[in-house]
């Protein structure tokens, strides 16, 4: 398993009436979340007036992975 996965498990654990459970819908949350920060980046940043076509196409690409992301998991900011 993934580093990372190992680090986001013990946050997902909760105590409830019935003990201590896992929250799956949690840990898939953080693993989207982990994804859409993978796609982000600072657009109005990168948006120079010194970017080739080119550049600017891979920097509108990431913006639009992580909005697609967020729409198609349903996650807000």
């Amino acid at each position: 398993m993934n580093q990372r996965i190992k680090e986001l498990e013990p946050q997902c654990w909760e105590h409830n009436e019935f003990g201590l459970n896992f929250n799956y819908q949690k840990f898939a949350k953080l693993i989207v979340w982990e994804a859409i920060g993978l796609c982000k980046v600072d657009v109005d940043a990168l948006m120079g007036p010194f970017l080739s076509e080119y550049e600017k196409g891979i920097v509108e690409g990431y913006r639009r992975a992580n909005e697609n992301l967020q729409f198609y998991f349903g996650v807000e900011k």
